[in-house]
């Protein structure tokens, strides 16, 4: 980060001691300036509204308003505005209210002050890249969908994709739509498996219409007939387009359909993420194609890794440029000597993020049909699914300054 580029801070505590203790270790840090700090959370929004500021460093438990009534009411006023929120209490569902709420993380009190320092620095970076890319002024966002992007700025399609099955794709592309959606991004989560898509199962909802019903009308879509087809998950908000009831409904649309029907996702909502077959169907090569980004998934076992080598080979064959694959090593399992370095030089592909193997959350997870991150957003697994988000709105911000002529190139690998 530029050293004249600091990142503007604000500390709400009802306890002037934290305050001043809080601005002490921040004060150690040459590209971090606190701008201000607030007694409680009404100050706190009257303050970032006057400031504006990268992060604000927000107790949970205050009197007149707790921190977070104050987190929602300060990301509605200064969406880039990223919240870490403290608190004494480490429960889940304190936990999860901040998620919900836009908190961009969540630590305990009173912090290790390593680790606030290293939040601070992640949300600030967010900040400072949100505040890039948001439209000019005088550009509206609109939609019939409140908070949809605007032709100003389309959203871009992630391909969440396994060449080989029970890679874990489907846990992975539920929790990572899940933990863009919690951050206030505008998200909805796809399940391009029309034969056996289990999107639904993960999130413990159902749906009576399908996303067959909107990729056979793909000539004919606008934001109404989209919001009438969407399943929304019931905790946290997320659009979801499910998959048909029977497998042989597949059949009924293909690739250049469904390929039109996710374009037309991407002038509604900031993420389309999609979760595909393993099998290379005509409708998931019609995914991959179109994706800006292909998240591809290997684990450490060998069956896995030759079929991900067979994927990059045909990516690069296809002119589907390496650029836009993202390598992610899913159930990582350090007692097994194949690591990041080794798959690394196998596929002359980096690994860009490392999910640690935990069955115990993943399978309580699919039990309630509850995604991890919402869990228990501490854990080692949620970590390393909230690196993958971080990640991805990087790349995108990266993607979206370039010129279009660059930006084609780079997905085609022209």
């Amino acid at each position: 980060m530029a050293n004249a580029e600091k990142i503007k801070v604000i500390i709400v505590d009802d306890i002037s001691e934290t305050r001043e203790t809080i601005r002490r270790a921040l004060h150690l840090e040459p590209n971090v300036e606190v701008v201000g700090v607030a007694r409680n959370g009404q100050e706190a929004i009257e303050l970032a509204t006057e400031c504006r500021p990268d992060v604000v460093i927000m107790d949970i438990n205050m009197p007149d308003m707790d921190g977070i009534k104050a987190t929602e009411a300060i990301r509605r006023k200064v969406p880039y505005t990223q919240v870490v929120i403290l608190s004494v209490q480490n429960d889940p569902g304190y936990m999860r209210r901040a998620m919900l709420a836009g908190a961009r993380d969540f630590l305990s009190k009173p912090p290790d002050i390593d680790e606030l320092l290293a939040a601070v620095r992640r949300a600030g970076t967010m900040a400072l890249e949100e505040k890039r890319s948001a439209p000019a002024p005088g550009v509206v966002e609109g939609g019939v969908m409140g908070g949809m992007p605007g032709p100003a700025q389309k959203g871009k399609i992630i391909a969440v994709y396994g060449p080989k099955g029970g890679t874990g794709k489907t846990i992975l592309a539920t929790n990572l739509a899940i933990a863009l959606q919690v951050q206030n991004q505008r998200t909805i989560l796809v399940d391009g498996d029309l034969q056996f898509g289990d999107v639904v199962v993960m999130l413990n909802e159902r749906g009576k219409n399908s996303v067959i019903d909107l990729a056979i009308r793909a000539d004919e879509l606008d934001a109404e007939i989209v919001e009438g087809v969407v399943v929304t998950h019931r905790e946290t908000k997320l659009p979801i387009l499910v998959a048909p009831s029977q497998p042989e409904m597949a059949l009924q649309v293909n690739g250049e359909q469904f390929a039109k029907l996710l374009q037309f996702l991407s002038t509604l909502y900031r993420f389309v993420i999609v979760d595909t077959s393993s099998y290379l169907s005509d409708t998931t090569q019609a995914i991959l194609e179109i994706a800006d980004f292909i998240i591809l998934i290997t684990t450490q076992e060998l069956p896995t890794l030759k079929n991900v080598s067979l994927f990059l080979t045909l990516a690069d064959k296809s002119n589907i440029s390496r650029e836009r694959i993202i390598l992610v090593l899913n159930r990582y399992d350090k007692r097994i000597s194949l690591d990041a370095e080794r798959i690394y030089n196998s596929l002359k592909h980096p690994v860009e993020v490392v999910i640690p193997l935990d069955e115990r959350a993943v399978i309580q997870s699919i039990l309630k049909g509850r995604p991890f991150v919402l869990e228990d957003r501490a854990s080692a697994i949620s970590k390393g699914v909230l690196s993958l988000a971080d990640l991805i709105q990087r790349k995108i911000t990266q993607l979206e300054a370039l010129p279009e002529r660059e930006t084609a190139s780079k997905k085609w690998g022209a």
